[in-house]
């Protein structure tokens, strides 16, 4: 998924908690999300001597669909989007949400929708995903 493809899908999807998110659509949601947090805060700076109103502003906008996305991405992993409120443990919470972020979601169909990658790869001998044959 590219990143435009990623930014349109998220910002579309932005009340949907249900279904899954692939990592490429995450991490470039949260991309985007930091970019444009960065032209707030430059604009900011140039226009209001005090505050950030923009940045506020762009904060307010970005909030449901980043949580829509970070819980679709749980998803992914087979977990439910609770899981998200362990990001309020100091510092442990966090941690764990990024892995379970970075890692790869569950292959096929799990309780909370198709794969978003799409169905397995099919190899010519071994099946799934294996282009050689596996010891039988």
């Amino acid at each position: 998924m590219t990143f435009p493809d990623a930014v349109r899908r998220c910002l579309t999807l932005y009340a949907t908690f249900g279904g899954r998110a692939r990592r490429s659509e995450f991490w470039f949601f949260w991309l985007f999300n930091l970019l444009a947090h960065m032209v707030a805060g430059i604009l900011d700076l140039a226009i209001f001597s005090a505050g950030s109103p923009l940045n506020a502003i762009v904060s307010l906008l970005l909030l449901i669909p980043g949580l829509s996305v970070s819980v679709r991405r749980l998803h992914d992993g087979g977990r439910s989007g609770w899981w998200l409120l362990i990001g309020l443990v100091p510092l442990v919470g966090i941690v764990v949400l990024l892995i379970w972020y970075a890692t790869r979601g569950e292959e096929g169909t799990n309780r909370f929708g198709p794969d978003p990658l799409g169905t397995p790869p099919t190899g010519t001998l071994g099946g799934p995903g294996r282009p050689w044959p596996v010891g039988r």
